[in-house]
């Protein structure tokens, strides 16, 4: 069971990351190794041409993989982003984005996961990601 609930998760990003709660991103399902996240799409998303922009779908990928870690760790506010590698496969629909994510490899210091995005009611990924991040080391402990 992941150590933090999808309310715990909420709370603590309320407190620690306000600029993410204007997103509305909801978790949908969260577990040890995988969350769906969904993100409704506004205005402000859309790129000229009326898609959804891709710094859009990147958030939705990091800020989906930090609540998997942190719904697996615990409040690791310092957590960060690595790696983030985003593959646009599709043009996404003007609805909510559904984001899909599994956690790959969780060793000591570093996090590895995918992460697949659809439009809402479309089967057909629109983007795919692969994502780091770096762990901190607890305090107090040696390192080595």
């Amino acid at each position: 069971m992941p150590v933090m609930s999808p309310a715990d998760l909420q709370k603590f990003i309320d407190e620690e990351f306000p600029q993410a709660v204007e997103a509305g991103a909801v978790i949908e399902h969260l577990d040890d190794t995988s969350i769906r996240i969904r993100l409704p799409t506004h205005e402000r998303n859309l790129r000229p041409g009326g898609t959804v922009s891709g710094p859009t779908l990147m958030f939705l990928v990091d800020f989906g993989f930090y609540l998997l870690l942190l719904g697996r760790l615990g409040p690791v506010a310092l957590a960060v982003t690595t790696n983030l590698n985003i593959n646009f496969m599709r043009r996404p629909e003007r609805a909510d984005l559904i984001g899909e994510g599994r956690l790959l490899k969780l060793g000591r210091s570093l996090a590895v996961g995918d992460f697949m995005i659809r439009s809402e009611g479309k089967p057909d990924p629109v983007a795919h990601a692969t994502v780091t991040y770096s762990i901190p080391p607890k305090r107090g402990l040696p390192q080595g």
